[in-house]
């Protein structure tokens, strides 16, 4: 791997780990604007992003598993699950040109929807809601390895206290990630490339996450979406180009 290729997916690392412990989500949806135009395959490019993502959900998770509620985030995650797992076979088979285009329509829509209506959207914890969003975040994940938004909906819906959610959502990215990644590896994805492109970026997800620790009492979390919504739009558009 390149000198060039290296400091790509250091900073790209390190730039999605901030976003992700600022947050508790994005680091899929910040990563994936790059990964598929510098890996060998876009499977490959998914398979290196969740290998990454991992990394940011361990820690957090371990720390606060005691404050997970099991009975509301299991429904959720075993449809994510299987779906994902039907999503990824599609991936396997799929022409990676009209995948691509597909990722940016998504960025765009993803964006717009953070923009200007998630904000007006509760959803009641219900398991018909449950099942729904962890459909889409199946879809979302299998394809494009950001199946954070549509969890994030029903995460925030259902949490308690900020400890419910940000445990429920790291739990449910590491247990998907982990799967995401085992599944990913029986289609071929998991090459020598994603492993060095997992070496290249373990430092700059270290370090982002760190830099992301000191800022989360520090940023205003609305004005830092703001921006990451706007740079996703702009690289959704970039892909179609």
């Amino acid at each position: 791997m390149s000198i060039h290729l290296f400091f790509i997916i250091f900073a790209m690392s390190m730039g999605a780990a901030f976003v992700q412990r600022v947050s508790g989500f994005g680091f899929g949806i910040f990563i994936m604007t790059v990964l598929p135009f510098i890996m060998p395959s876009y499977g490959e490019a998914t398979t290196l992003s969740g290998l990454l993502a991992m990394l940011t959900s361990i820690a957090i998770t371990f720390k606060m598993w005691r404050h997970i509620p099991w009975k509301t985030l299991l429904p959720i995650l075993l449809t994510f699950l299987i779906v994902s797992y039907f999503s990824i076979l599609f991936v396997a088979r799929a022409d990676e040109g009209l995948l691509k285009h597909i990722l940016g329509i998504v960025l765009i829509l993803v964006s717009i929807y953070f923009f200007f209506i998630s904000e007006r959207i509760k959803l009641k914890p219900t398991l018909p809601i449950q099942i729904g969003m962890g459909t889409i975040s199946g879809l979302m994940g299998g394809f494009f390895g950001m199946q954070g938004p549509p969890a994030v909906l029903f995460f925030v819906a259902s949490s308690k206290t900020k400890e419910e959610y940000m445990s429920m959502m790291q739990c449910y990215l590491l247990v998907g990630n982990v799967f995401m990644t085992i599944f990913r590896a029986r289609q071929g994805f998991l090459t020598e490339a994603v492993g060095y492109g997992w070496l290249c970026g373990i430092c700059g997800v270290i370090l982002g996450f760190s830099l992301g620790t000191q800022v989360y009492k520090r940023l205003s979390l609305p004005l830092l979406r703001k921006v990451i919504y706007a740079y996703m739009a702009i690289s959704g558009i970039l892909a179609l180009i």
